[in-house]
């Protein structure tokens, strides 16, 4: 008797289906997030998000949580050529 469990034909594809949208789901919030910790010279935050791969969970907390705490670094950073 086959005590093989019945695995549907079309688990494999829903299984790549998951696992390519949470990478890319992953993938947008962390070059997102990068790009703001970047911005405001946040090394800290920028390796722990380069290194940690949390399922976009990382990215939301500072981007929602750490990055409003620091509204003055929003816009330009560095002064124009027209100001100097």
């Amino acid at each position: 008797m086959d005590m093989q469990p019945y695995v549907s034909p079309g688990w494999p594809i829903l299984l790549w289906l998951v696992i390519g949208s949470l990478a890319v789901w992953d993938i947008v919030w962390r070059v997102i997030a990068l790009w703001q910790a970047a911005r405001r010279d946040h090394l800290v935050w920028y390796v722990a998000l380069l290194v940690f791969s949390t399922a976009g969970l990382l990215p939301i907390i500072y981007i929602f949580a750490v990055a409003p705490r620091h509204p003055e670094l929003d816009g330009s950073a560095g002064t124009s050529v027209a100001e100097t």
